[in-house]
């Protein structure tokens, strides 16, 4: 039963990723023009600071929808504020690095690894402790139809800008050449770890099955 709701949660959120991503790329095609219109011959460098806003971004919304997820089926808070952590930290990471890192190296990319909670721990902290807060005082609304669709939506969008972001700025300059194989990518490292982090990750804490939420 638990493998069922798993993969409806799989299945809910391609639609969204291949959305997102799809409007990632786009935007990030309008930055090319950009950089290029003004000389700037390197997209590499808006790219990372770009990455550096995104990827924050992403794991408020991330620690907000998984501690929210857990405090709805056990009321334990330094175990709800772990999950929270470990939620977006590791599994966002995942996402927004580790992926397409590796994605970059199979498409012939040279890529720099870089990890953003040891490098920049200032910078996405405070993103990660007010998600957790804002988890603890959202499950109520979160778990209106309007609430998750809005929360799923935010989630995967700037999953998917964080993705592409890191995959360009890290390594990647010529992803225009390859941007079927980019998008098949980003779609895998949209997809998997978000529904990971909201759903598959609180609910393996808890233990329960109590309520599932999907995104429909």
């Amino acid at each position: 039963m638990k493998n069922y709701h798993i993969w409806q949660e799989l299945r809910h959120h391609l639609p969204f990723s291949i959305l997102s991503v799809s409007f990632g790329l786009m935007g990030m095609g309008i930055l090319n023009f950009l950089a290029y219109s003004v000389q700037v011959q390197d997209i590499s460098f808006p790219s990372v600071e770009l990455f550096h806003i995104f990827h924050p971004a992403h794991l408020l919304f991330s620690a907000t929808a998984t501690t929210a997820m857990f405090w709805q089926h056990e009321k334990k808070f330094f175990k709800a504020i772990i999950t929270g952590f470990i939620g977006s930290v590791v599994i966002c990471g995942i996402s927004d690095i580790v992926i397409p890192y590796l994605s970059g190296l199979l498409l012939g990319a040279q890529m720099e690894f870089h990890i953003c909670i040891i490098e920049h721990p200032l910078i996405v902290l405070p993103f990660v402790i007010l998600g957790i807060i804002v988890g603890f005082l959202a499950p109520g609304t979160l778990e209106k139809q309007e609430g998750v669709i809005f929360s799923h939506s935010l989630h995967v969008f700037t999953s998917s800008i964080a993705s592409i972001l890191y995959l360009i700025g890290y390594g990647l300059t010529d992803w225009i050449d390859k941007i079927g194989a980019v998008l098949v990518f980003m779609v895998f490292a949209v997809v998997i770890p978000c529904c990971t982090s909201d759903i598959v990750f609180p609910l393996i804490v808890t233990g329960g099955e109590k309520k599932q939420h999907c995104c429909h």
